[in-house]
């Protein structure tokens, strides 16, 4: 019996995801990926490979955010930057994918503060 680590299952799974979303004109990708230290957010645009606008904890505790760090409420705050910045491009509404990960925790938080910003998924 072979073993299937997790970072080759999540990658499965990113592969089962991606055969069956993609970002248009019209409706960009929402991009999450979450390291042990941070979250990072970002849409693209997959016709031609073009990232739309990105923030991640990171970014959000050089611009002085208290609670920027890798958990929910930092989750959350990294959501609704990224809406904030999707509203400054006029991006209404967006697919949103998760990459690979479980939606919850986390991944979960940027959705709803996605969402709670105004962006539609």
């Amino acid at each position: 019996m072979t073993v299937i680590s997790k970072s080759v299952a999540r990658q499965r799974r990113k592969v089962r995801i991606r055969k069956k979303i993609s970002g248009s004109a019209v409706r960009p990708r929402l991009v999450v990926f979450r390291s042990n230290l941070h979250i990072y957010a970002q849409i693209v645009y997959d016709e031609n490979g073009a990232t739309l606008a990105s923030t991640s904890t990171l970014s959000l505790k050089k611009a002085g955010e208290a609670a920027a760090h890798c958990s929910k409420t930092g989750g959350v705050l990294v959501g609704k930057e990224i809406a904030r910045l999707a509203k400054e491009k006029n991006i209404s509404s967006v697919v949103f994918d998760r990459n690979g990960y479980i939606y919850h925790g986390r991944v979960k938080a940027v959705a709803d503060g996605a969402r709670e910003a105004g962006l539609e998924f």
